[in-house]
């Protein structure tokens, strides 16, 4: 950090750093309207009381309700399947043992 221009820039923030602390405390309304604020959030009812007022909107929503819901059991029925495979390979697994041990 021996270069004159590394030096340069931690002056320069600094600089930026005091000058910004000065405005806060000389204009703190100005400075508040300068600083980013997370966005407002909607009601929490405003969504469902969209789907009850447009048509077009709720058939869209119920659609992609739909689809989500045959997805999941989707996947559901196939993590089923995948668990009794398992559990079929597991008995067989067993039953072989236990033949050899009766042997």
């Amino acid at each position: 950090m021996n270069s004159p221009l590394a030096r340069l820039r931690v002056r320069g923030s600094l600089a930026l750093g005091a000058a910004e602390i000065r405005l806060r405390l000389r204009l703190p309304r100005l400075m508040w309207v300068l600083t980013r604020r997370p966005a407002d959030r909607e009601s929490p009812f405003a969504e469902l009381v969209r789907i009850e007022a447009d048509p077009a909107y709720r058939a869209l929503f119920f659609a992609g309700l739909d689809a989500a819901l045959e997805d999941r059991l989707a996947t559901r029925t196939a993590v089923v399947a995948e668990i009794e495979t398992a559990a079929e390979q597991l008995r067989d697994l067993v039953q072989r043992s236990d033949h050899g041990r009766a042997a």
